[in-house]
């Protein structure tokens, strides 16, 4: 090659690296991969807690029971001791159908009131009972009457159980009729409200009237039915 061509050649090399840098000539590679973009969606559930306290009797626990299948929902029901004894099969029957059976003491008394003695034979005799139609020793402590304080806090915990009380009470007890039952359980509910209503210590057929329009109510209104375990 004569010196001619030699300074061209290096002359056209020049020229392309300097249009390369500036960009006026694109070097050939690897294919640039789209990437969709996509708005993130996020849905929170909303979800009630339904208990049920004072079971299990009869006939209403198996009534609940009916309902509540029917929903397709699930509830935690505080039983009693003394209830369990009378009622074995009604405790077996609500386990089996994917509720959650928790402690309400053996006889119902004021835990803020009882002697140490006296408060580990109210909830651990309980257990027993549970136990033996369930296979499931309970976590959850519901003291009667929402009555709790430190000292009950602290029993508990010592038994390895956590107290649960209620957001919203509809005060079903006193049979103040089943639209108001209706209306209380839902004026003030949202995402994990712990509603209490009774299925036991009573005549409780107003509580029964009143379940499928707070389930088909609350469904309407995106709510789900979860059960507390206290794990």
């Amino acid at each position: 090659m004569s010196i001619y061509r030699r300074s061209a050649a290096r002359w056209i090399r020049r020229l392309v690296i300097g249009a390369v840098a500036i960009g006026l000539i694109a070097l050939p590679g690897p294919a640039a991969t789209a990437r969709p973009q996509t708005a993130a969606v996020v849905t929170r559930a909303k979800y009630v807690y339904l208990t049920f306290d004072d079971g299990p009797s009869s006939p209403y626990t198996a009534q609940i029971l009916k309902i509540l299948r029917a929903y397709g929902a699930r509830a935690t029901f505080f039983e009693i001791g003394k209830n369990v004894k009378s009622y074995p099969a009604q405790t077996r029957r609500v386990y089996q159908m994917g509720n959650s059976v928790q402690n309400h003491t053996w006889s119902h008394p004021d835990l803020r009131n009882v002697s140490a003695a006296t408060f580990r034979a109210q909830v651990l005799t309980t257990d027993r009972y549970i136990r033996a139609q369930t296979g499931y020793t309970p976590r959850c402590l519901r003291p009667p009457y929402g009555s709790t304080n430190k000292l009950v806090s602290r029993r508990a915990a010592a038994l390895g159980k956590k107290v649960r009380v209620w957001t919203i009470d509809t005060r079903d007890w006193s049979r103040p009729g089943t639209s108001v039952i209706v209306r209380r359980a839902l004026a003030n509910v949202h995402s994990g409200s712990v509603i209490l209503m009774h299925d036991g210590g009573g005549n409780r057929s107003q509580t029964v009237a009143a379940l499928p329009t707070i389930l088909k109510t609350l469904k309407a209104r995106g709510y789900s039915f979860t059960t507390m375990s206290c794990t």
